[in-house]
């Protein structure tokens, strides 16, 4: 089996700095991440609150899928919900960051505080969550195993604009949601040649429709746009600076077949 290529730009996920980073960013809670210092505490926890702020009833889902699980917060947030999870990352680092932290509940890690001087952080997963039913995997967005199956949710959070190819991945939709399901889909549109093509950039041409009108434009041959909402986030890179973001979140609904005459 010949090897699957790295998407360029990927391989800055696999560095023990960015599974620090993004531990923080997914666990850690406002004085962990901002400490003393003012600032935006209602933008921390992004990937528990995405969860939280677009998925719909009833109250038990049953399978769910996080594409782009990372580090593997959002995932443990589905599992209240939802009676299986399976989280998929390309990072094999951010893969097995989220399995220590399924087996230990917990996770110690350093954190940048500035140039070379680092402390020590514990994070912890929600008591809530139900690791149990929650299972990781390394995989790609954009050619995803065929025997995955289909889900009730999907949740892609700020992944279609790291993709080298969006639309394998948009394309492959329809049949990973079960009719009914709902998909919850969070980006900032930040798109970089680092990580798309140009010529593959969704929108966001010059003098074009955006990406988001682009995107319904996709997306609304299968399914039906429920929700958007503003979702705020930061990531901490040390003690003094900040990544702020404000993610478009979308909720859509997987349409029903329609019946024969």
């Amino acid at each position: 089996m010949s090897a699957v290529p790295v998407p360029k730009g990927s391989e800055i996920y696999e560095s023990p700095s960015a599974v620090s980073e993004y531990l923080l960013f997914h666990y850690g809670d406002a004085d962990a991440t901002l400490g003393p210092l003012p600032g935006p505490r209602d933008a921390v926890g992004f990937a528990t609150r995405l969860v939280q702020e677009l998925i719909a009833g009833p109250d038990r889902l049953g399978r769910a899928l996080d594409m782009g699980c990372a580090v593997g917060a959002t995932a443990f947030e589905l599992s209240k919900f939802c009676d299986s999870v399976i989280g998929v990352d390309f990072s094999s680092a951010f893969i097995n960051a989220a399995g220590a932290m399924k087996t230990h509940g917990e996770a110690i890690f350093p954190r940048r505080m500035e140039g070379r001087r680092y402390d020590t952080v514990t994070t912890l997963i929600d008591s809530a969550a139900r690791p149990d039913r929650v299972q990781f995997e390394v995989g790609d967005a954009c050619a995803l195993r065929d025997d995955i199956g289909a889900f009730d949710v999907v949740v892609a959070a700020n992944l279609i604009c790291r993709l080298p190819d969006p639309m394998a991945f948009l394309d492959r939709l329809p049949s990973l949601i079960s009719p009914g399901g709902q998909l919850l889909l969070t980006t900032p549109f930040t798109w970089m040649e680092d990580y798309t093509p140009v010529e593959k950039w969704i929108g966001a041409a010059a003098g074009g429709e955006t990406s988001f009108e682009a995107l319904k434009a996709i997306l609304n041959t299968n399914f039906t746009l429920e929700l958007t909402k503003d979702i705020p986030f930061l990531i901490r890179e040390h003690s003094r600076k900040f990544q702020y973001s404000v993610a478009l979140g979308s909720r859509w609904r997987r349409r029903m077949p329609c019946s024969s005459a």
